[in-house]
């Protein structure tokens, strides 16, 4: 079978098994990215969760050496909840971000790329594949800038024509010489409205993200968060938005095409409090099958933590004491103190002397401290 004519076949399959967009781009080394990462690596601008040398995620064919082409996909989804649930003065809730709403896009778009993949080996016998989502060496967002899905943004996501930034990428790597299609002409102009609003300045310069900055990165972490960025995670338990929603591409963009994606009220939006006591079973079983649960509960723990001292939330005072006298792990029992110095009430403070009494830790003892300087600044103003 011709290329161009097997091409277009995989484009109609595709819309026919759930795929929003498809492109078609070569194996070619990505030499741009190479150069970009090497940057970052001496810059120190890199999260730590990337998989493989620099080599391995931007030269194709040491990932399958009789690599022609990759075929890029994506899907679109929501940017907006229907009917959210409120915060209360009574129960606060925090955000897990958007591409954390409803199944796990990881197993939804390996999915349609494992369909995809069959139906290419039953036309072509020696087609040779191997599918990544995500969690692949290959940049998601590079492949996909080159097949033609979208621009690459000054806020570092994939700027689809039709779905703005709201899309989940995928990508198969291919021994069949495709025809490529053509790159999207970048039209981000003068606008630096994502980099303005970034809480935490991490967006460098256009295109540049120092991801030790992110909040996305951040609330993935499992250490003490840095003092400096406490203040500006809010109530985000996983994940940050800010530079999507402020983008002028996405501003009337919010597809519900795909009902796995749409987001589960309590879940997307959880009660912070009922998050200091949750086990690790109850964990997983309300929030095992979302893609920001795979850092597992101690980062959305502390965060929720934060979350609550960000409300000065009195109502948890009684709560966050228990987590800082009896919780075995030091992050959280720390990050609590600091809470409830921030929540700021005559128990909270009282209660912060009484424990260190008896804690021995030294890095929890520094962080009760810090609870107690903010009576202080109070007294003090």
């Amino acid at each position: 079978m011709h290329t161009d004519q097997l091409k277009q076949e995989i484009i109609q399959y595709s819309k026919e098994i759930g795929i929003d967009k498809i492109g078609f781009t070569t194996a070619d080394v990505f030499s741009e990215l190479k150069e970009r990462l090497k940057r970052q690596q001496e810059l120190a601008y890199q999260s730590g969760f990337e998989k493989g040398s620099i080599e391995e995620r931007t030269e194709p064919k040491r990932l399958l050496p009789e690599a022609q082409s990759i075929i890029s996909i994506a899907i679109a989804y929501p940017s907006r909840m229907k009917d959210a649930p409120k915060s209360t003065k009574e129960e606060r809730r925090g955000i897990f971000a958007r591409a954390s709403w409803g199944t796990d896009y990881h197993h939804v778009l390996r999915n349609r790329l494992e369909k995809l993949e069959a139906f290419i080996q039953e036309k072509v016998n020696d087609a040779n594949t191997k599918v990544m989502v995500d969690t692949g060496e290959l940049s998601d967002r590079a492949v996909a800038e080159r097949a033609g899905i979208g621009f690459s943004g000054k806020n570092t996501s994939i700027i689809t024509p039709e779905f703005g930034s709201f899309v989940y990428l995928g990508e198969m790597i291919t021994n069949i010489p495709f025809t490529p299609d053509s790159p999207v002409e970048d039209s981000c102009g003068d606008c630096r409205k994502c980099m303005d609003a970034c809480p935490t300045g991490a967006l460098v310069q256009g295109g540049q993200l120092n991801t030790q900055r992110c909040i996305a990165f951040l609330t993935q972490t499992k250490d003490y968060l840095p003092d400096e960025f406490r203040t500006k995670l809010g109530n985000r338990v996983y994940g940050c938005d800010t530079c999507q929603v402020v983008c002028p591409k996405n501003k009337k963009v919010d597809f519900h095409i795909h009902p796995e994606f749409e987001p589960e009220h309590d879940i997307a939006k959880p009660k912070l409090k009922p998050m200091l006591r949750i086990s690790n079973r109850e964990f997983k079983e309300t929030f095992g099958h979302i893609s920001g649960s795979w850092r597992g509960k101690k980062p959305i723990q502390r965060n929720a933590i934060i979350g609550l001292g960000h409300y000065k939330d009195t109502t948890a005072v009684e709560e966050l004491i228990a987590v800082m006298n009896n919780d075995p792990r030091p992050v959280i029992r720390g990050t609590a103190a600091w809470s409830l110095g921030k929540i700021g009430t005559n128990e909270a403070y009282e209660a912060i002397r009484e424990a260190m009494n008896t804690e021995t830790d030294e890095q929890v003892l520094f962080e009760m401290e810090k609870g107690l300087a903010f009576q202080k600044e109070v007294t003090t103003k």
